[in-house]
């Protein structure tokens, strides 16, 4: 009989030491790619959904075209959508952004404008008592009240970014997902369960951050809950 191959890597296991210490360079760089494309996708998407929650606000009547728009395209399926967006941005990091932008709008739009409905009618009219203009009024006294709802749909939107960047790796821009589409082609266990694993912790700390932030920008939620 053979012996077995003392290296866990010619025995193709699942759990590897000897992968983690001969690729620490590759899985670095799909790290810092995943973290790359969640980052700019989610503060993009805050950037274009903050208005609209804001429009939808303020004019009863865009709610439901807004709503509406963000529902249709996040119900796309994510290879649909890339190949929607393909001719636009060529095979890029780009593609792979705004992709995600646009499914990150439901999530954030709706929340955004949930948290802004919530705000009481008597504090709104207090303010514009003080002489709070629209622009005060909404800096100072609705975005804040809104923040509770507003970090509950970033945080899911995150955790939804982290785990659709590696669909990416259809046109070569997925994180981590690279290494796992590559493992799955060539039955790598250890590569496949270590980029899977480390996609999950990403969208761990990440969640946990932001908890945190959310926690550190309104005092007042523990404050009501004591």
């Amino acid at each position: 009989m053979t012996a077995p191959p003392d290296d866990c890597l010619a025995r193709n296991e699942w759990i590897c030491g000897a992968y983690l210490s001969t690729r620490s360079q590759i899985l670095w760089d799909a790290v810092v790619q995943h973290l790359q494309l969640t980052l700019a996708s989610v503060a993009i998407g805050l950037a274009v959904a903050l208005p609209l929650a804001v429009a939808a606000r303020r004019w009863r009547w865009a709610a439901g075209p807004v709503l509406g728009v963000t529902t249709v395209l996040y119900t796309i399926p994510s290879l649909a959508m890339f190949s929607l967006l393909l001719p636009v941005y060529g095979l890029s990091a780009t593609l792979v952004v705004a992709g995600l932008v646009l499914y990150s709008l439901t999530l954030l739009v709706r929340n955004i404008l949930a948290g802004l409905r919530a705000v009481p009618d008597e504090t709104r009219q207090a303010a514009r008592g003080m002489g709070y203009g629209p622009v005060r009024l909404l800096l100072a006294v609705e975005l804040p009240l809104a923040l509770p709802a507003a970090m509950a749909g970033l945080r899911i939107a995150t955790v939804s970014a982290v785990s659709l960047v590696t669909v990416g790796a259809i046109v070569g821009y997925g994180g981590l997902g690279n290494l796992i589409y590559s493992g799955m082609n060539t039955y790598f266990k250890a590569q496949v369960l270590t980029a899977s694993v480390l996609c999950v912790v990403i969208a761990i700390v990440a969640d946990l951050v932001l908890l945190l932030a959310q926690r550190l920008l309104t005092p007042w939620t523990r404050a009501v809950r004591a």
